[in-house]
C-alpha cells in the first residue's frame, strides 16, 4: 500500500511540475505577442495556460512537500500573473458592466456565425425568429446554413450580402430600411465584410459585419484587422455598429489594436462564443471558452444588455446585444 501511494505522489507531483513548466513558457510567450503576430497566436489559449497555472498550484500544495511544494507553487503562481496580464482588464472590464432594463425603441442585434455545417438549421432559424431582432449579422451563411438564409430574406424586408461574391457568406438583415449597402469582400484577403445604412427616427446609423480568418498562420488575420480600420473611415464612428466572427480573443494584442484601430467602444466582453456543441467530428464542448464573436458601438450608443444565446448546431454561439441611442 505504501508504495502505491508512493506512485500515486509521484504521479501528482511529476504533473504539478509539468503543468507549471508548460504553463509559464507558454503564458510567457504569449506576452511576445505585443512585437510578435505569431507569439500573439498562443494568447487566445490563455484560459488554457491559466488552468495549468491552477493546476499546479492546487496539486503543488496536496502533493508537494518542503522546497519542491514551493517551487511547484511558485511556477504556478507565475503562470497565473502572466495570464492574469493578458485576462486581467478584461474580466476587470466585464466585472463592471451592469444590464439595464429593455424599453421600446432599443435596438436589437442578433451577431451569429450560423457554420456552413450546421446541424440543425430549422432550430436555427426558430431562434433566430423568436428573437424579433431589429437587425441579423450571420456569417458563414453557406452550406447547410443557406436554407437558413433564404428564409429569413423572405421574413426580413431588408438584407445584404458582399458584392454576391459566392465566397463571401457574410450577410445583414434589417427591420430597418436600407438607404444603402455594400459589400467589403477582397480577392486574396478572404475578408467576408458587408455594411449598410439603416433609416432610423433619430438619425440613419451604419453596421458592419466582417469574418475573419483563423489566427494561425500569423500575418493575414492582421491584414485583416487594417483593411476593416480603413473601411469603416467612410462611417460616422459616432453611431457605427461594427460586429463579426473576427477569431480572436480580447486578451490577444491583435483584438487590443483593433480595439484601438476603430476607436469605437466594445460592448461584449469577455462573453465565450466558441466552441459549442460538436465543433468537429470527433471533439464535443460541454462550455465555451473563447470570446471571439464581437460587437463594437459607437458613443452615441448605450449598452442594455448583452446576452449568449444556446448552442444551435454551429460552433458557436450566437450573441444578442441591446442597445439604446
Amino acid at each position: 500500500m505504501g508504495l502505491i501511494m508512493q506512485l500515486v505522489s509521484l504521479l501528482f507531483r511529476g504533473t504539478a511540475l509539468m503543468l507549471g513548466l508548460v504553463g509559464l513558457a507558454f503564458a510567457t510567450a504569449c506576452l511576445g505577442g505585443v512585437v510578435s503576430d505569431r507569439l500573439d497566436a498562443l494568447s487566445h489559449f490563455a484560459p488554457l495556460w491559466l488552468a495549468f497555472g491552477l493546476g499546479a498550484v492546487v496539486l503543488g500544495l496536496i502533493w508537494a512537500r518542503r522546497a519542491e511544494r514551493w517551487a511547484i507553487v511558485g511556477l504556478g503562481l507565475a503562470t497565473v500573473a502572466a495570464c492574469g496580464v493578458l485576462m486581467g482588464p478584461e474580466l476587470w472590464a466585464a466585472s463592471q458592466f451592469k444590464p439595464v432594463a429593455t424599453r421600446p425603441g432599443d435596438l436589437k442585434i442578433v451577431q451569429f456565425n450560423a457554420w456552413h455545417d450546421n446541424r440543425t438549421p430549422r432550430k436555427t432559424l426558430r431562434w433566430l425568429l423568436d428573437q424579433d431582432a431589429d437587425v441579423v449579422i450571420l456569417e458563414e451563411g453557406g452550406g447547410t446554413s443557406a436554407w437558413v438564409v433564404a428564409a429569413l430574406r423572405g421574413y426580413y424586408p431588408f438584407s445584404v450580402s458582399c458584392d454576391g461574391k459566392r465566397a463571401c457568406d457574410t450577410w445583414i438583415f434589417s427591420r430597418k430600411r436600407m438607404v444603402a449597402r455594400g459589400g467589403m469582400y477582397r480577392d486574396g484577403q478572404r475578408f467576408a465584410g458587408v455594411w449598410a445604412t439603416l433609416a432610423d427616427p433619430k438619425g440613419d446609423f451604419s453596421v458592419v459585419g466582417a469574418h475573419y480568418v483563423w489566427p494561425v498562420p500569423a500575418g493575414p488575420q492582421q491584414a485583416q484587422v487594417r483593411l476593416l480600420a480603413k473601411a469603416v473611415d467612410r462611417f460616422d464612428r459616432q453611431n457605427l455598429i461594427v460586429t463579426g466572427d473576427f477569431n480572436s480573443t480580447p486578451w490577444s494584442f491583435t483584438l487590443k489594436r483593433q480595439d484601438g484601430a476603430l476607436g469605437i467602444p466594445r460592448r461584449t466582453l469577455a462573453v465565450p462564443s466558441w466552441p459549442a456543441g460538436k465543433f468537429s467530428r470527433l471533439l464535443n464542448a460541454p462550455l465555451p471558452f473563447l470570446p471571439i464573436d464581437h460587437v463594437y458601438a459607437g458613443p452615441q450608443w448605450k449598452t442594455v444588455r448583452v446576452q449568449r444565446g444556446p448552442s444551435l448546431g454551429s460552433d458557436h454561439y450566437p450573441i444578442v446585444v441591446t442597445l439604446r441611442r
